[in-house]
Parts: structure tokens; C-alpha cells; sequence
């Protein structure tokens, strides 16, 4: 435990700093990344900071080792505090993994004063939430997909309409309560607070995809080291979630499995020279020197040879989420295609190969709309990090404008007050 920042050695930075800077924290199966953004007078997040460490504490996105888990945080924030030039003490989190279960709900009240009341959208929103769980899983999310008047559907915003009765749809995400509590140990024992948790699809999604694709109906992919996690999107809301344990990680251990090499050089030999589909590899192969386990001479393969051992577990990860959409019956949705983002997003073919097996557009998700060092943070990889930036802007620009509300209704009752006094 000796390398545990106790809190109250972490420095403030000044008020003004510290009140518009963000801290993001993506804790992954194979990394680690912290990214600090600070919010522009223009509604712009500049990234200002990152830091990244290999994650071995995890599995599937689950914490397996607590020790672990923290060094490697603390070392992502450590990294990320000396690029941004600030101490960091709060952070959006992210959280993933197979313990992850979702379903859609509704409820429904009757309308008191027949106009909707803020009263009424919190009743009928804890009816929808009245499930009933398995006693070792909690409630993440409740999203909203629509409100429904009496017979008129497709409401985004029912505060203030008039009617009888109120309906809402949710799409429910639930954790284990196990899996929350032990990720925020390890940021608590590291000196954070945890502003937010997310699911990571939620995250990725702010990042990555367009208010169409949302609108028109899309499908996130993010493909990470231990899990793939799934997002239907539809009418600009969630309508089906869900992870599979299928990843970058099987990849690589096929990789070391076929060529009798460590999980580091097959991790390396995947990155720089790996391909999902073999009919896009160079007719001129090229050489790969691989070290072997036991110490002996390298072995010679070609990179024909790495991409048919690559693509069969690609497919397979493809063909299970193919399963996915049509057990959800969501494949109709889909309008705009399929969006890919994740680290393991990154191999060559991944586009070619998805189109030829989910027959739609597959496009590379990449994080959008933000501002400072993109050079650091422009990747795949990055897209939950920067997704967290982004809720945390809203969540920020959300409480400046009430404060904003609050004040000018104060400073109103203020100038009323000395208008009474001075003429009564």
C-alpha cells in the first residue's frame, strides 16, 4: 500500500482551473488511459493531457487483481497530471465487462392536473424502473427512448403537454454490484473521487457517432482487449445493449497459440503487421521473424500466414454479434450501418471484412469534436476516454446554467426587494 497518494497530498489547482477542467479514466482490459480536458469559453473541449499504462488487474473488464489495478492507474494519472501541468481529484470512470445485462421497460401514470408536471415524468420513470434483479446486480442506467400521451407517440420532451395519461419506454443496463464497488475501490485508494460511473458503449457512442446516425439507427461496435460491447441506436436513444467476451485479447492468443511465441510478441506482431482478411494482404509477402518461447532461433512466417490465423477469430467475434442483433430483432433499425471503434478496431481489413459478413456500411469510429493535442488522442482507442470528456461537458454545462438560473432569479428577487423597501 505504499503507493497509495493519500488525498490530501493532492494539490488544488486554482478555482477557476479547477472548475472547468475535466478528468476522464478508462480503465481497460489491456490499458489504462487517463485524459484531462479543459472546457473552452466556446463550448470546445481542449485536451490538455493524457496518460496510459499497461492494465493487468483485469479481466474481461473485470478486476482481478486490486494491487494491479491501482499501479496502473496511478501511474496513467501521474503521466497525465505531468503533461496537463494540474493535480487531478476527480474522474468520470468508465465500466464494462460480461456481468453487463440490459432490457427495455415502461411504465405508466395518470396525468394529475392534465399538463405533465416534473412530478409526473419522476413517477412514471420510477414504474419503468420497478424491475425486479438478480440480488448481486444494481441498476447503471435508466435511458430514456420515448414518452407516450395518451395516443401520441415519439415525445422527447412531455414536460408541460397536456393529456391523461403518461407512458415511458427505458432501456434498462444493469451490473454487478461486485464489479462497480471494486472499480471504485481501486480509484478511491488512488486519491480520486468518481464524478461518474459509465457503461462505456454510452461513452464511445458520444464520441464517436453523428446526431444522424443516432437518428437514423446505428450500431457501435467497440472492440476492446477482453470484451465487445454492443449499442443499437435508434430515433437518437438506445434500444438494445449487450457484451460479448470475444476481443483483441483471443486475437493475440491465437497468435501466440499458432506461431509458439510470447503473448508481448504476438501483441507486437498483431499491431504492426496483423490483417482480418488474407485476400487484402501484398502479394508480395513479407517476412516476419517471430522469437520462440523456448529460446531458439526465430521463426520465419508471412504475413499471409499471420492473417489466416487472425481472420477466423474476427469472424467468429463478427458472427456473434450478427447472432446478437437477431436474437434483438434490431437488424431493421440499422439504417446507417455499423460503427467500429475500440483498440482492437485498428487491424487492417476489419471494414472489408465486416461489410462482406454483416452486408451493410462498417465505417472506423474515430473520437470528433474536440480541440488541444488530437494528434494524442485522434484514435479508436481513445474513443471511451474522450465519451467521457464529452458527459462531463454536458454534466458541467448542465450545472453552469442553473447556477446561471439560479442567480438571475436571485439577483430579480434582490432588485424587488430594495424596489418594495424604498417605495412601501
Amino acid at each position: 500500500m505504499n503507493n497509495v497518494i493519500p488525498p490530501m497530498l493532492k494539490s488544488i489547482k486554482s478555482k477557476k482551473d479547477q472548475n472547468n477542467m475535466i478528468s476522464a479514466l478508462d480503465i481497460g482490459t489491456s490499458k489504462v488511459v487517463v485524459i484531462v480536458a479543459e472546457l473552452q469559453p466556446d463550448g470546445v473541449l481542449k485536451i490538455i493531457g493524457k496518460g496510459q499504462h499497461v492494465s493487468k488487474g483485469l479481466k474481461k473488464g473485470v478486476v482481478i487483481n486490486i494491487e494491479h489495478t491501482m499501479q496502473a492507474i496511478q501511474r496513467a494519472v501521474e503521466e497525465a497530471e505531468l503533461m496537463a501541468d494540474c493535480k487531478i481529484s476527480e474522474v468520470y470512470t468508465g465500466i464494462a465487462g460480461s456481468h453487463i445485462k440490459s432490457l427495455n421497460s415502461h411504465g405508466m401514470v395518470k396525468i394529475k392536473d392534465d399538463e405533465v408536471t416534473q412530478m409526473d415524468i419522476d413517477r412514471v420513470r420510477e414504474t419503468a424502473e420497478a424491475i425486479t434483479l438478480p440480488t448481486d446486480q444494481e441498476v447503471l442506467h435508466a435511458l430514456d427512448q420515448e414518452y407516450i400521451i395518451d395516443d401520441q407517440q415519439g415525445i422527447k420532451e412531455p414536460l408541460e403537454m397536456s393529456g391523461m395519461k403518461l407512458n415511458v419506454k427505458v432501456h434498462i443496463i444493469s451490473g454487478s454490484i461486485a464489479a462497480r464497488q471494486n472499480i471504485i475501490k481501486c480509484i478511491k485508494r488512488c486519491g480520486l473521487e468518481v464524478t461518474h460511473l459509465v457503461f462505456q458503449p454510452l461513452a464511445s457512442s458520444a464520441a464517436v457517432l453523428t446526431e444522424d446516425e443516432k437518428e437514423l439507427g446505428v450500431c457501435l461496435l467497440d472492440i476492446g482487449g477482453g470484451t465487445t460491447d454492443i449499442a443499437v441506436i435508434k430515433n437518437g436513444a438506445f434500444q438494445h445493449t449487450a457484451v460479448i467476451p470475444v476481443a483483441g485479447d483471443q486475437i493475440t492468443n491465437d497468435i501466440a497459440t499458432a506461431f509458439h511465441t510470447t503473448i508481448q510478441s504476438a501483441e507486437d506482431i498483431k499491431e504492426t503487421y496483423g490483417c482480418a482478411m488474407p485476400s487484402l494482404v501484398s502479394t508480395n509477402e513479407e517476412i516476419i521473424e517471430i522469437p520462440l518461447v523456448d529460446g531458439q532461433a526465430p521463426k520465419k512466417i508471412t504475413t499471409q500466414a499471420l492473417a489466416q490465423v487472425i481472420e477466423p477469430r474476427i469472424e467468429e467475434l463478427f458472427e456473434k454479434i450478427q447472432n446478437e442483433i437477431n436474437r434483438s430483432r434490431m437488424g431493421s433499425t440499422i439504417s446507417s450501418g455499423i460503427v467500429i471503434t475500440g483498440g482492437s478496431s485498428m487491424l487492417n481489413g476489419m471494414v472489408e471484412l465486416g461489410e462482406k459478413i454483416f452486408n451493410m456500411p462498417v465505417r472506423i469510429g474515430i473520437p470528433r469534436d474536440i480541440d488541444g493535442l488530437l494528434q494524442v488522442v485522434e484514435n479508436p482507442r481513445y474513443s471511451t476516454g474522450v465519451g467521457l470528456l464529452i458527459m462531463g461537458k454536458n454534466d458541467l454545462q448542465n450545472s453552469m446554467n442553473k447556477a446561471g438560473s439560479r442567480n438571475s432569479i436571485g439577483h430579480i428577487l434582490k432588485r424587488a426587494k430594495i424596489w418594495f423597501q424604498g417605495n412601501f
